[in-house]
């Protein structure tokens, strides 16, 4: 864990969240969604990736400097097809850029924010991922993101 305080961390730019790493949105039909944002940014996916511990397919697009992620469900437990039962398609979440997750994890339950995963654990795009709880972000779901690294 990092032991640099906050305020400090902060004076050198070191900011908990850096960017917003990706927004992801939830889809029914990965292919489909893939044409119609090929479309929409007139580039194809850059990546493919399945996550099976999560239950999920996902496509990457760069628009610019950001990045979308389009996420299916592989089965009905995956907190995708809940989403998508739940919602419908839509915006699912977004993820945020930090530079040491398990300082921020820590940090933001301080501030009292719940985190649902509270060990880090391997996500799409090469990414040690963790999620705050939307009944404490006024109802969006953030991820905080930390490229692994080695």
């Amino acid at each position: 864990m990092n032991l640099i305080p906050l305020s400090f961390r902060l004076t050198m730019n070191l900011a908990p969240m850096r960017k917003i790493e990706h927004i992801g949105i939830a889809v029914k039909n990965l292919e489909v969604s893939n044409l119609l944002f090929e479309k929409l940014f007139g580039a194809p996916p850059y990546k493919f990736e399945e996550v099976a511990s999560e239950g999920v397919k996902t496509s990457f697009f760069m628009n610019g400097p950001n990045k979308i992620e389009l996420l299916e469900a592989t089965n009905t437990e995956s907190p995708i097809a809940k989403f998508l039962e739940k919602k419908g398609e839509g915006i699912h979440h977004i993820a945020f850029d930090v530079e040491d997750i398990i300082y921020e994890i820590a940090r933001l339950q301080s501030e009292g924010f719940v985190v649902l995963n509270e060990i880090p654990k391997k996500g799409a795009d090469n990414k040690l991922v963790a999620f705050l709880h939307p009944k404490n972000t006024n109802g969006v779901l953030i991820e905080l993101c930390q490229e692994i690294v080695g």
